[in-house]
């Protein structure tokens, strides 16, 4: 089996040759089938696996998801095309109004020394922006985010137009709080709502800590399963059964599992 090189050039529009190639007469019978819903899922797997590779540290590995994000966007731009919503060119002129729009200090006369004062600029352009529109401040976060980036974003919107806390330890007075309600909850229905707001509370005191909560906890969750099949492994090697361990043994595995991992 021979491995065959595309003859389109190796850059966007390339790509964009190439995707309206698979969706043509002598296409592909799946690329043909597919339309902007068939396509979100996997939209968002290979953008995860985009920032899996930055995690990694694997320039390699994130050229390649990189390219399969780009791919997606190609689909989208022709389904588009082709139905006559927009081409390609509408994609590009309008983000690139949008940058010269948002970058008065670079060209028009407004003055921003730091990229503070940039985010600061930035913030008032959308402020004016949504203001024209009558959309709230909270509109342009995308609901379909998950969870904890959500709730952060939101927070940092509202904070913005003064809606905060003073102070860290009023945050995390407030996390003591929603801690005191989830235990007097007597209902399924209560504890749940009262994990939530224990959550959104928890995420805001990520914000004031300056931390990501969704970084955060994908790195709990990346030590809990190195630390986790530590402790597998260790039980294998003296030839015992981890589900059959008592829990003190467990905890045992677990106290060196954090130890080396």
């Amino acid at each position: 089996m021979t491995s065959e090189r595309s003859p389109h050039s190796p850059d966007f529009a390339g790509l964009l040759q190439l995707v309206a190639f698979l969706r043509g007469p002598k296409g592909c019978p799946w690329d043909k089938d597919q339309t902007r819903e068939s396509l979100k899922r996997q939209f968002l797997e290979e953008s995860y696996e985009v920032v899996q590779g930055i995690d990694n540290g694997d320039p390699t590995g994130l050229a390649e998801e990189l390219g399969d994000v780009l791919l997606h966007i190609a689909f989208q731009m022709r389904i588009a095309s082709e139905q006559g919503d927009f081409t390609p060119g509408d994609v590009f002129q309008r983000l690139e109004d949008k940058l010269v729009r948002r970058h008065p200090h670079v060209f028009a006369s407004a003055d921003a020394r730091s990229a503070g004062e940039v985010e600061a600029n930035w913030e008032e352009l959308k402020r004016r922006e949504r203001k024209d529109s009558g959309a709230s401040a909270l509109d342009g976060v995308p609901k379909a985010m998950p969870a904890l980036g959500y709730a952060q974003a939101v927070q940092v919107r509202a904070a913005r137009l003064g809606f905060d806390w003073e102070d860290a330890s009023g945050v995390a007075a407030k996390v003591a709080e929603e801690i005191g309600e989830l235990e007097a909850a007597s209902t399924p229905g209560e504890r749940e709502a009262e994990l939530g707001d224990l959550l959104f509370s928890l995420v805001n005191l990520c914000r004031w800590h300056k931390v990501d909560a969704e970084g955060a906890l994908r790195k709990a969750n990346a030590r809990f399963y190195s630390r986790f099949t530590h402790m597998e492994r260790a039980a294998s090697k003296q030839d015992r059964s981890f589900k059959d361990m008592t829990m003190d043994e467990k905890e045992a595995l677990w106290r060196q599992a954090k130890k080396s991992v």
